[in-house]
């Protein structure tokens, strides 16, 4: 789809990759960003329309699609990292992790999918992981929650397709934002350049965006026996 000229609605866009992704879509000729979070006056983003939306409340998604009537491109970004366990972690954060990575972004994309195909067709951008591929255990919770919004991805393509609503998926791993401000710097990549690059994507019509070199050399792994992706796993008899 065109970027120039689309109205565009980008949950967690505050900080982070949705900040930038809000950013570029305005710098790319987006005629209306709506910079949907939970509190707008976190947003500083000169241009953007804030937009209240808490992606775990059905009557927040509501209300936002009652608002948001003119959408033609929705940007799923919204995330968190809890770093749970699922053997003996936080039940509640588990469920937390997938309530803003499976249930919320499936309720957003119910909500707002009929509004693009009344506006003539668009596009859904899922902002996904190189864990959605491959699972470990200080991140089970997230890696559970991004497997799940990967297949529901798959499958909104498939079901949306009829109405010309494309559903893109961006895969990276660590982004040098806020969240993973814990991570090594030689092991993140700059949230600008993955915006551009999941910009291009959607304009181009792209399955999905696969980022980065983690995210690239384990997608290439996915054809090969588990013990590529987890080589601490006992070895079989």
């Amino acid at each position: 789809m065109k970027i120039q000229d689309s109205v565009a609605l980008v949950t967690g866009a505050n900080r982070g990759l949705g900040r930038h992704l809000a950013a570029q879509l305005l710098e790319r000729g987006a005629k209306k960003v709506y910079a949907a979070v939970r509190d707008p006056r976190s947003v500083d983003l000169p241009g953007v329309v804030p937009l209240q939306l808490d992606i775990t409340d059905a009557a927040s998604v509501a209300r936002a699609a009652q608002v948001a009537q003119d959408v033609t491109l929705l940007i799923n970004n919204a995330g968190i990292s809890t770093h749970t366990r699922l053997s003996d972690g936080d039940s509640t954060n588990i469920r937390l992790e997938m309530e803003t990575h499976f249930f919320g972004p499936l309720e957003v994309s119910r909500a707002f999918a009929p509004i693009v195909a009344a506006n003539g067709g668009g596009a859904i951008l899922n902002v996904l992981s190189v864990l959605s591929w491959v699972h470990y255990p200080n991140y089970g919770a997230y890696s559970a929650g991004k497997a799940a919004a990967l297949a529901m991805t798959n499958v909104l393509r498939q079901e949306l397709a009829p109405s010309r609503i494309d559903v893109t998926a961006l895969h990276v791993g660590y982004m040098d934002t806020e969240m993973a401000d814990y991570a090594d710097k030689s092991d993140k990549v700059d949230p600008a350049w993955v915006a551009g690059l999941a910009l291009d994507g959607v304009q181009s019509r792209a399955l999905e965006v696969v980022a980065d070199d983690k995210s690239r050399a384990v997608r290439a792994a996915l054809s090969g026996g588990l013990e590529q992706l987890y080589p601490g796993l006992p070895a079989a008899n």
